[in-house]
């Protein structure tokens, strides 16, 4: 029989492969989440996330040195207070820990595109995303503090803002902020498809974010939902978002594919700590292969469609593009 169909006719050398690959990836879409804290001569390994640190301002020059070195241009910040209460206020305050880094960052590594998460998670003694109404987030008193933060944040040298509450309007509110104070040109990188994960474990572990009591579903997204996904999307999109985000991004993989072919500006996946440390728990107990894994990983969101990928392995992602490993 004569088979005129061969699809192994393109798989017969590496050079080949590459060159027919549908998935493309670039070190320019990686971004490295960052944890910072008060003090001086920190570098804390965070237990749950091995190979992870949270730094002090005056320590976090030498990994922004090290990225750039690895080709990674792109982090984004997260700040961890020494006090914390009822409003949240150190995440707006000019002085605070991520202002700081900020400040530093813009002077001692200018070349880095510097991202700012808007919340307020880590910084409330109760650990939810906003002010509260008894047991209740209020949304419409939180859209305030929140523009409040992503202008303190842009302010303090941020190329960028990321809001991560899931409030009903809060990008309309940032923009419009930002706006009047004359950041025009400021972009918004929002969390648009968050869901209530039992993968933000060690983040939360990370950023000492977890809420008092009960729990996030009121503003976070049921994982059960895609059309409601999309809709959050849409909205976002018309209060003036640059970015959208799918988060998590391993098990998301349909979302995010249908968020790229619904809209038309960039979509962004970000692979959270939960899939991190998934895979080095596994890796330190000597049942999968480290490298093979995270590639495959993050092939898979490109592959969905995601153009920027927001990881804890952006390093080592990079440096297997530089192997040809991956990309």
């Amino acid at each position: 029989m004569d088979r005129i169909y061969r699809p192994r006719r393109l798989r017969t050398s590496a050079t080949l492969r590459k060159m027919v690959r549908e998935t493309r990836m670039d070190k320019s879409s990686l971004i490295y989440p960052m944890f910072v804290v008060e003090g001086s001569g920190i570098k804390q390994e965070i237990p749950s996330m091995p190979g992870q640190f949270r730094y002090s301002v005056d320590r976090l020059e030498e990994k922004l040195i090290e990225l750039l070195d690895s080709g990674i241009s792109s982090v984004i910040l997260f700040g961890i207070p020494d006090h914390k209460d009822e409003v949240g206020s150190g995440a707006y305050d000019h002085s605070g820990i991520v202002q700081k880094a900020f400040r530093m960052a813009r002077k001692q590594c200018p070349e880095m595109y510097l991202i700012g998460d808007v919340c307020m998670c880590e910084y409330t003694s109760h650990g939810h995303c906003g002010i509260l109404r008894g047991d209740y987030v209020d949304n419409d008193k939180t859209l305030e503090v929140l523009a409040d933060i992503a202008l303190s944040q842009v302010q303090a040298g941020a190329d960028m803002v990321a809001p991560s509450d899931m409030m009903d309007g809060r990008v309309a509110a940032i923009r419009s902020k930002l706006d009047q104070a004359g950041y025009l040109e400021t972009p918004i990188m929002a969390y648009s498809a968050k869901f209530a994960s039992s993968f933000y474990e060690p983040f939360r572990d990370a950023a000492e974010s977890a809420p008092a009591f009960g729990d996030r579903k009121s503003y976070q997204m049921d994982y059960h939902n895609s059309r409601e996904a999309l809709k959050e999307v849409m909205l976002d999109i018309d209060e003036g978002a640059d970015i959208v985000m799918v988060k998590p991004a391993m098990c998301y993989g349909d979302l995010i594919r249908q968020v790229k072919d619904a809209t038309d500006i960039p979509v962004a996946a970000y692979s959270v700590s939960g899939e991190y440390a998934m895979v080095k728990a596994a890796t330190m107990q000597g049942w999968v292969t480290e490298e093979k894994m995270m590639c495959e990983i993050a092939a898979s969101a490109y592959r969905a469609g995601a153009d920027i990928y927001i990881t804890y392995y952006a390093k080592e992602l990079a440096a297997c593009m530089d192997k040809g490993l991956i990309g």
